[in-house]
């Protein structure tokens, strides 16, 4: 059990077995970030405030979800004068992840810097692959899960899709409310068919312009050019895609009022005209759909 911070500690699962330990450290939370259930361990010990996040060290698991909960549980204890002990199995790859986003956060650090603070007390730390991918998103989102983030949302849609086929069902909160259910204000998407409205713009999930016709390269294209430019929308699964998407990897989407071909989907991802990878693609093409801005009325 090695101090970092003041009031936050980074151990094992080993160093709950020692009870005078934990007292002479002032620790009162124990975090478990471990796919092992740590309740045996600590069943003698009643007056420590627990909390087990239950994942395993896969670059395929989610802990950016958990990073701001896992800060606020810390945080606690600290506030209180007391200790936090933060624990994987090894303390070396999720637990340094929590506490290398508790870090990021508390200081407003980077990545680089937070992760090189705790390799500075501990050196044989390594997170996985996937953690650090999570922590540079966590970075980027200001060391906040938004998850109305267009950021957030792919991140969720990857993870989604790393577990296809063997996932049972969709989450249903992984979808956007069908806007023509609601009402809104903003810019919205619609059929240029039937006018049924399709999307609103906060469901468009941006992605970095590709290489142009150098990405299709491959594919040795005769009417390539060398212009970049998306010709398609990518986007977040809404609600009306609901039935087309379940038990298949792939296939087209079309408007639920009038079966107009909008454009396609693919779990596995599908290339962007512009030349970028997007993994999962939902995408409309833009000829398709007609953007409506809603009035400025001046008074």
């Amino acid at each position: 059990m090695l101090l970092v911070d003041p009031g936050l500690y980074i151990g094992t699962a080993a160093d709950l077995n020692d009870s005078q330990a934990l007292t002479d450290k002032a620790v009162s939370h124990i975090l478990s970030v471990d796919s092992v259930d740590p309740a045996p361990l600590l069943s003698s010990n009643r007056d420590l405030c627990k909390k087990w996040i239950n994942v395993l060290d896969e670059t395929t698991s989610d802990l950016l979800s958990h990073m701001d909960d896992c800060f606020l549980f810390i945080q606690e204890a600290v506030d209180k004068g007391r200790a936090a002990l933060v624990h994987c199995q090894a303390g070396r790859s999720r637990s340094a992840t929590i506490i290398t986003a508790y870090l990021m956060k508390r200081y407003q650090l980077g990545f680089t810097e937070a992760y090189q603070r705790l390799k500075s007390v501990k050196e044989d730390v390594q997170v996985n692959s996937g953690f650090e991918q999570q922590l540079c998103l966590y970075e980027a989102m200001h060391c906040e899960v938004d998850t109305s983030s267009p950021l957030y949302k792919q991140y969720r849609l990857t993870k989604i899709s790393e577990k296809f086929p063997e996932l049972q069902q969709i989450p249903k909160e992984l979808f956007a409310v069908d806007p023509s259910h609601s009402s809104s204000s903003g810019v919205s998407y619609r059929c240029r068919k039937c006018r049924r409205i399709l999307f609103r713009g906060s469901s468009i999930l941006s992605h970095p312009v590709g290489g142009g016709a150098q990405a299709f390269g491959h594919k040795k294209f005769s009417n390539v050019t060398g212009d970049i430019q998306c010709t398609s929308f990518f986007i977040e699964p809404v609600q009306w895609m609901e039935q087309a998407l379940l038990g298949v990897m792939d296939g087209q989407l079309l408007c639920p009022k009038c079966t107009y071909k909008l454009g396609s989907f693919s779990w596995c991802g599908d290339q962007c005209s512009c030349g970028r990878w997007v993994t999962p693609a939902f995408q409309l093409h833009r000829n398709r759909v007609d953007e409506i801005r809603p009035l400025d009325v001046q008074k």
